[in-house]
């Protein structure tokens, strides 16, 4: 007989896709902890993935800053040991739907052969609809890839490239119960063909009351120089507070 076992603890301040700040919401704090155990006769398997947030806001910028770790096992053979930070920020003028943002990211990534990656860069954002009830916003820009990658086990490559970075992300929310929101990163370098970084999450939530919510999350990744991927499923409970 299979046993499972799933837990997801999520306390969470939403992050811009959840919501809009006000004159008097100039900070949130955003924690997410979620673990899977998936244990059967001819063997096991776990999954932990940890994320904190923290984001300010002023009048003409907004500024974030995070790390997350994701650390998984089947049958005593590491699967995942990937983490990232980073640090990125919007700069505001009359309009607020259109803005620059900047970015810089380090990644490292056993699951995605990646070794040492460093990302930074700028560009500009549109707020194609940006409603209480609904949000899509599609940006672009050019990083800078500084990486130390595995090509596979016994090939390791250092080298460096520039990346076109198009972002697209939407929320939607029917009826205050119904939440559905996610974000696609296409990031081709442009002077390597067939050189392209791919990234895409999408989440469902299902409010219960005014702080609780069911929610489930699917996160792909694909490096294709070092032609790996990987494929996140979560799902379990949102804890959420406005201060």
């Amino acid at each position: 007989m299979h046993k499972f076992l799933s837990l997801l603890l999520l306390i969470s301040i939403p992050s811009p896709l959840s919501a809009q700040f006000n004159d008097s919401t100039q900070y949130h704090a955003l924690f997410n902890s979620t673990g899977s155990i998936n244990r059967a006769k001819d063997g096991s398997s776990y999954l932990l993935n940890n994320q904190v947030r923290f984001e300010m806001k002023k009048k003409k910028i907004l500024l974030n800053f995070g790390n997350s770790w994701a650390y998984g096992k089947s049958n005593s053979t590491l699967t995942n040991n990937d983490f990232s930070s980073s640090l990125d920020f919007n700069l505001y003028g009359k309009r607020r739907d259109f803005y620059y943002w900047g970015l810089a990211t380090y990644n490292t990534s056993y699951s995605l052969r990646i070794n040492n990656q460093l990302l930074a860069g700028a560009g500009v954002a549109y707020s194609i609809v940006d409603r209480p009830n609904a949000y899509l916003n599609i940006s672009d820009g050019i990083l800078y890839d500084l990486s130390d990658l595995h090509l596979n086990d016994t090939t390791r490559v250092n080298y460096h490239t520039y990346r076109n970075s198009l972002r697209l992300q939407f929320r939607f929310i029917v009826k205050k119960l119904l939440t559905m929101d996610g974000g696609t990163f296409w990031q081709p370098s442009l002077t390597r063909k067939r050189d392209y970084n791919l990234r895409s999450t999408f989440n469902l939530g299902f409010k219960l009351n005014s702080w609780l919510s069911l929610n489930s999350s699917l996160a792909y990744n694909r490096i294709e120089v070092t032609d790996s991927e990987n494929l996140l499923l979560t799902y379990g409970l949102k804890l959420e507070r406005w201060f």
